[in-house]
Formats: structure tokens, sequence, C-alpha cells
């Protein structure tokens, strides 16, 4: 199973809709795939969910992460890394059977320059701790009010292209 994490918990933002992006270029392709909103996890999650300690809503989040096989990180830059939303989230998952031995496609996106290469090269040090393969090839969206439109649909040809190249090789690694 392929999982797309939306790896900040920021209500409506364009993580989000790259992810649903991702998720529908799948679903062309026939594999389906879900998808885990950061927005999704519980308020209190600090408290109720660190350290082995499991609430109902994160066990749920827990079970998708436990039978996921491949997974696609889109991460937005924040402050010239990534969100400490999604090592919290990270941190919350069981270790490691989460993610050891799994494999994942980096997706970083930005509205600067650089599409988040910094945040990208951070959060691959955290796969390789935590035993995550990482897809060779990784996509930093720059200028990403630039490449969606109203739907949220890439619409860059250059970005698409790389995206569905990304998607094609993830899809056999």
């Amino acid at each position: 199973m392929i999982s797309i994490i939306a790896g900040t918990n920021r209500h409506d933002s364009k993580t989000l809709l790259v992810a649903k992006f991702y998720q529908q270029i799948l679903a062309q392709k026939n594999v389906d795939a879900h998808l885990i909103s950061l927005c999704d996890l519980p308020d209190n999650m600090l408290k109720s969910d660190l350290y082995g300690r499991r609430s109902e809503q994160f066990q749920l989040i827990q079970d998708k992460v436990s039978a996921t096989t491949k997974f696609i990180f889109v991460i937005p830059e924040y402050n010239g890394s990534f969100p400490g939303v999604l090592k919290l989230f990270i941190d919350g998952c069981k270790f490691p059977e989460s993610f050891s031995g799994k494999k994942a496609a980096l997706v970083g996106i930005a509205d600067g320059t650089y599409g988040n290469i910094r945040g990208v090269e951070h959060f691959t040090g955290i796969c390789n701790y935590i035993g995550i393969t990482v897809l060779p090839t990784r996509i930093h969206i720059p200028k990403i009010n630039s490449v969606l439109d109203t739907q949220g649909a890439i619409i860059d040809p250059t970005t698409l292209k790389f995206v569905n190249d990304q998607i094609d090789k993830l899809l056999v690694f």
C-alpha cells in the first residue's frame, strides 16, 4: 500500500493540494493510495500519543502507517527546513516497525526559489536513521503558488513531467 503524507498541519495548505494531486495521478495509473494529512493528528498528541501511549484517533493513523509499504512525503519549507509537526508524527509512530525496511519518495515544496532543498535533505537524514530507503529521484517544486491552478492541479508542464517520472520510478522501486 502507498500512503501520501501531507507534511504539515496547516489547514488549506498547498501541501495538501499537492498530496491530493499525487493521489489523483496514482489513481490514473490504477494505483490506490491513502492520504494521511497531519491536520488529522490529535490536538494533544504531545501528551497523548508519544512514547507508546495511543489515543484512538492516532491509532487509526498508526494502522495506515503500519500497512504502508511505500510513502510519498510532501514536505513544505518551514524556516529553511521541514515542519516540526512532521518530526512529531514520525516520533509518535511505532519504532522501528512503522518505517524500517520501507521505501519513500520525497517532494519538497516552497513559495521561494529552491523548492525546499534543505528541508528535504534534513528529512532524508531522518529517513536514513529510521530505516526508510529513499528514492533517489527527489522533486523540488519552487514557486508553488504559480505551479498550481485553483483546484490544486500542477499546471507547469516541466513539473508535471518530473512528478510523473517520480511516481513511475516509485512504483517499480
